[in-house]
C-alpha cells in the first residue's frame, strides 16, 4: 500500500527520520512512498491521502526501536536532507532503505545513490560555513534598550535553522536578527525565534559603523597579497553584494600593482625597538 509523508518544512529532517523509521518497520519500498513538503505539496493523485498516512507514520515512531545504521551514514543523511534537490527525500529513503537490505552498500562510496548523498551533503557543508563567514550585521533602533542587529543572507540551500546554534553561541550578548528568502531568525538575549521569510528590502542600509569599518579595511589592505582568483574561490562574487568591504575589492585591486611596486622601492626602515638598542650601545 502506497503512503504519502508531508514534511513540516523543507528542512524537516526531525520529521523525515521520524516517517522513515516507520516506514522502513512497516515494509515500504521506496516506490510506495512519496514525499512532500507543507505548503509545497503536488496536486496530484497522492494529494488526498497525505495527512492521514503522515500523521499515522509520525505517531508511530516514537515507539519504534532504532535502525542498526551507521553513524555516520545518519550524519551523512541529515546533511544531505537540506540540500535543494526537490527528490532529496525520496533518495534518502531509498539509501536507507537499500542500506537496511543491502549491508554491503555501506562499503561502497562509489555507489550512484551514496556518491550523490556525499555530493549534497558537501554542497550543504560549504553553505554552512558561508553564511557563518559572510553574514554582515548592522545595528537598527527598534525600540529596545540596546540596538537590534539584522543581517540578511540568501543560502543556497535550507541550511538556516541548521545554523542557528552557532549564531547564539557566537553572538550570545547582542540581539539580533537574520534575514533570509526561507526564514529568519530572530535572538533577544535569551529566546531564539524563527519567522517566515523576508525580503532584501527589509534589512537595513549601510550605517556610520560601516563606513568606519570601510576606512579600516582600505587602510588595512595589503597589495602584495593580493589573490583574486583565490579570493573568488572562498569568498564566491554572488556573496558580494551583501558584504559592505567588497565595494572596494575592484578600486583596491585596480592600484595593486602600483602600490606593490612603491612598496618594493620604498627604503627599508628601522623599528624602534632596534633604534633603542642602537641608541644604547657604546
Amino acid at each position: 500500500m502506497a503512503r504519502t509523508v508531508t514534511l513540516d518544512h523543507p528542512a524537516d529532517w526531525p520529521g523525515f527520520r521520524a516517517a522513515a523509521r516507520a516506514c522502513l518497520q512497516a515494509g515500504l519500498a521506496p516506490a510506495q512512498v512519496h514525499w512532500q513538503v507543507a505548503g509545497a505539496a503536488e496536486a496530484d493523485l497522492f494529494g488526498a491521502m497525505g495527512d492521514a498516512a503522515d500523521h499515522g507514520a509520525k505517531e508511530a515512531a516514537p515507539e519504534a526501536t532504532a535502525l542498526p545504521m551507521p553513524r555516520a551514514f545518519i550524519a551523512l543523511c541529515a546533511h544531505a536532507a537540506l540540500h535543494r534537490e526537490a527528490d532529496r527525500f525520496a533518495l534518502l529513503y531509498r539509501a536507507l532503505w537499500r542500506m537496511a537490505h543491502e549491508p554491503a552498500l555501506r562499503h561502497d562510496p562509489l555507489d550512484p545513490d551514496i556518491a550523490r548523498l556525499h555530493r549534497m551533503a558537501a554542497a550543504v557543508r560549504r553553505d554552512i560555513h558561508k553564511m557563518r563567514a559572510f553574514v554582515r550585521f548592522r545595528p537598527v533602533q527598534d525600540g529596545g534598550t540596546e540596538p537590534l542587529h539584522v543581517a540578511w543572507f540568501e543560502p543556497d540551500h535550507f541550511i538556516v535553522q541548521a545554523n542557528a546554534a552557532f549564531f547564539v553561541q557566537r553572538f550570545t550578548q547582542m540581539r539580533w536578527a537574520v534575514l533570509t528568502p526561507e526564514c529568519s531568525l530572530r535572538w533577544d538575549g535569551g529566546t531564539l525565534q524563527v519567522g517566515p521569510g523576508a525580503r532584501r528590502a527589509d534589512a537595513p542600509g549601510p550605517d556610520a559603523g560601516e563606513a568606519l569599518w570601510l576606512t579600516y579595511y582600505r587602510h588595512t589592505f595589503n597589495p602584495a597579497r593580493l589573490k583574486l582568483d583565490m579570493m573568488r574561490r572562498e569568498m564566491p562574487t554572488r556573496y558580494w553584494k551583501n558584504l559592505p568591504e567588497a565595494a572596494l575589492i575592484g578600486e583596491l585591486a585596480q592600484g595593486a600593482a602600483e602600490r606593490s611596486g612603491r612598496m618594493v622601492e620604498a627604503p627599508g626602515t628601522m623599528t624602534r625597538r632596534r633604534l633603542a638598542e642602537r641608541g644604547a650601545g657604546p
